[in-house]
């Protein structure tokens, strides 16, 4: 990957349409679980989505070869795709956008508290004394 691909996103471009053509090739019912998975996973994405590329990777591969395995989809994934969708977010730690937002959010108000805390401290410092 060069940096005007980085840039452009043309990597990305190009790795979503590799897992589009290999989840054409899957059964109905799988790819019915790819778009649901799809669905769930692109939320929980960064600005950029770049941290779904490796999640999306490892989910693509184990349903092509249960799929030709003959295996249901219901024996691969359970009834909860969703749950299964926010168990892989949480195993591979993807933050969206929001959560890092969230975290940045939390960190500047705490410091914000501690500051107006210990110029507090010292204000009554020094008028008791």
């Amino acid at each position: 990957m060069n940096f005007g691909e980085k840039i452009t996103g043309s990597d990305m471009t190009k790795e979503l349409k590799t897992f589009e053509s290999r989840a054409k090739k899957l059964l109905a019912d799988y790819q019915a679980a790819w778009e649901k998975i799809n669905a769930n996973l692109w939320p929980r994405s960064d600005f950029t989505g770049r941290n779904l590329m490796p999640i999306l990777d490892d989910v693509l591969g184990p349903l092509e070869e249960k799929a030709a395995d003959g295996q249901g989809v219901q024996e691969v994934l359970g009834d909860d795709i969703k749950g299964f969708c926010s168990a892989l977010v949480d195993e591979e730690e993807a933050k969206s956008f929001r959560d890092k937002w969230r975290v940045s959010k939390r960190s500047r108000k705490i410091i914000r508290l501690f500051i107006m805390r210990l110029k507090n401290i010292s204000l009554r410092s020094v008028l008791l004394s």
